[in-house]
C-alpha cells in the first residue's frame, strides 16, 4: 500500500466543518494572498491558486469577489498564521492549524478544547517528529498524459514519487517539499494543468489505532476544535477506520 494512498485516508481527517466553514477558511486565505501579493489573479499564483480551491470548493464567486474586495480594505484585519499542538485522549495527536487576528483569543479557546478533553497542549515543535509538512496540489489530469515522465520532471522540483489520480474526477494529486510551493506551482502551470489548486498540510506519518470505543471521544474533540473560526484544520494521528 502506497504512501500516497495513507496521504489520502489521512486527510479525510481534517476536514469536519460544513460548507459555510470551508468557505471562512478560504476567505481568510484569500485575505492573505491579496495583501501578500495584490488582487490581481494574473498576477498573484498564490491567488490564482486559492481560486481553483475555492472553484473545487464549489465556493460561489459572488463570495471569491467578495472576499478579495474585503481584503482590500483599510480595516481589514491582519492575519497571522499559528499552529498548536498536544495530545489528546488516548495519546492521539492532535495538530491546530489557525490564522488568527487574535493569537490571545484563538490560544485560550484552543487551550480550553483540550482542557476539557483531558488532553495536553505542548509547545511548538513538539510533535514535528509525528508529522511531515507537505504542500499539496490537486489539478485536472491531460489526455494521455505519461505519469511515469510526469513524476520523473516533478521530482526535480522536490516532488514525492507518490501521488493520487482520482479517476471520478479525473484529477492528480501530488505532495512536496512545502519550501519549493512556488515552484511546483510554476512548473505545473508551464506544462498546461488546468485549474492548478494548492494548500498545504500535515500528514502523520505514524497512525495510531485507536479503540472503536475511543474514536468517538477524540472525532467530538476535533469537531469542537473546528467549530471556532480561526482554525483552518485540525490534523491527528488517528488510524482512519477501514472502509
Amino acid at each position: 500500500m502506497g504512501r500516497a494512498f495513507e496521504y489520502r485516508k489521512a486527510a479525510k481527517l481534517k476536514r469536519w466543518g460544513h460548507m459555510a466553514k470551508t468557505f471562512t477558511r478560504l476567505g481568510k486565505q484569500i485575505a492573505i494572498a491579496v495583501k501578500a501579493g495584490g488582487p490581481e489573479p494574473e498576477n498573484n499564483p498564490t491567488l490564482r491558486s486559492l481560486i481553483a480551491n475555492c472553484k473545487r470548493e464549489n465556493m460561489p464567486k459572488d463570495n471569491i469577489d467578495r472576499a478579495i474586495k474585503n481584503a482590500m480594505g483599510k480595516d481589514q484585519s491582519d492575519y497571522k498564521s499559528m499552529t498548536y499542538e498536544g495530545y489528546g485522549p488516548h495519546g492521539v495527536a492532535i495538530f491546530v492549524d489557525t490564522l488568527t487576528d487574535n493569537p490571545t483569543r484563538t490560544v485560550a479557546d484552543v487551550r480550553s478544547v483540550f482542557n476539557k478533553f483531558s488532553g495536553t497542549l505542548g509547545t511548538m515543535g513538539s510533535l514535528a517528529f509525528l508529522f511531515d509538512h507537505k504542500c499539496v496540489f490537486t489539478f485536472k489530469k491531460k489526455d494521455g498524459l505519461d505519469m511515469d515522465e510526469f513524476i520523473l520532471d516533478m521530482i526535480d522540483y522536490d516532488v514525492d514519487e507518490e501521488y493520487d489520480v482520482d479517476d471520478e474526477e479525473g484529477t492528480i494529486t501530488i505532495y512536496g517539499d512545502p519550501k519549493s510551493y512556488s515552484a511546483i506551482q510554476k512548473r505545473l502551470e508551464e506544462q498546461g494543468f488546468e485549474d492548478v489548486g494548492g494548500d498545504f498540510t500535515y500528514i502523520p506519518n505514524d497512525l495510531k489505532d485507536v479503540a472503536p470505543e475511543h474514536r468517538e471521544t477524540i472525532d467530538k474533540m476535533v469537531e469542537r476544535l473546528e467549530e471556532f473560526d480561526d482554525v483552518q484544520n485540525v490534523y491527528t494521528n488517528m488510524k482512519p477506520e477501514e472502509e
